[in-house]
């Protein structure tokens, strides 16, 4: 397994991994009771605590793809036919 791959395993789920922790522990402004904003969308998070979230998510992504490069190394798992 060359670096390229690791790297690209690693980007993926990275990505998807932050994708899934974005909507985590969002609060709107009509629903935190803070004075609205003229002009803001009262959906808008107030705080989405993007620092933590990335954080979490690099951190998350790092052992899935080092689950996944022992996983993929060890033979555990093959798709390749048995040499008879």
């Amino acid at each position: 397994m060359n670096i390229a791959t690791v790297i690209l395993v690693y980007v993926i789920a990275w990505w998807m991994v932050f994708f899934c922790m974005l909507p985590i522990g969002i609060r709107s402004q009509s629903e935190s009771n803070v004075q609205e904003v003229e002009g803001v969308d009262p959906g808008a998070p107030v705080n989405p605590n993007l620092k933590k979230k990335i954080l979490i998510t690099t951190v998350i992504a790092l052992v899935l793809t080092v689950a996944y490069y022992f996983l993929a190394t060890s033979e555990l798992i093959t798709f390749r036919t048995p040499r008879s």
